[in-house]
């Protein structure tokens, strides 16, 4: 499956984007997707993931700001961030997979597919 993420921009603090991950493939109801994101200098994080049932998990920083929800229809999964803050700055993976077990959800490595990434910066 194809993966394009989009929707980033430059926000101010507090403010709101939502990121859109569109995939090629009309099975991805079907598929494990979550949202990860990479500051400068930093590793990948865990931000959000979205299971086949519909059963969402946020990191806890994101908790109560975030959520994460999809559109069969649109083969679109989307990430909704409200009270944006600096330190959210970075840029914004989605990634997906159909086997991945539910243990490695919050780790990267364990997912086969993976967009190309949004910038999303949050001035002070």
């Amino acid at each position: 499956v194809q993966l394009q993420a989009s929707g980033g921009g430059l926000v101010q603090a507090g403010g709101s984007l939502r990121l859109s991950c569109a995939a090629s493939d009309r099975t991805f109801s079907n598929y494990v997707v979550g949202w990860f994101r990479q500051a400068p200098g930093k590793e990948r994080e865990f931000v959000a993931v979205i299971r086949r049932s519909g059963h969402t998990y946020y990191a806890d920083s994101e908790k109560g700001r975030f959520t994460i929800s999809r559109d069969k229809a649109k083969n679109t999964v989307y990430l909704q961030m409200n009270s944006l803050k600096p330190e959210d700055t970075a840029v914004y993976y989605c990634a997906a997979d159909q086997s991945i077990i539910l243990s490695s959800v919050t780790s990267a490595q364990y997912y086969a597919y993976w967009g190309q990434g949004t910038q999303v910066t949050v001035s002070s």
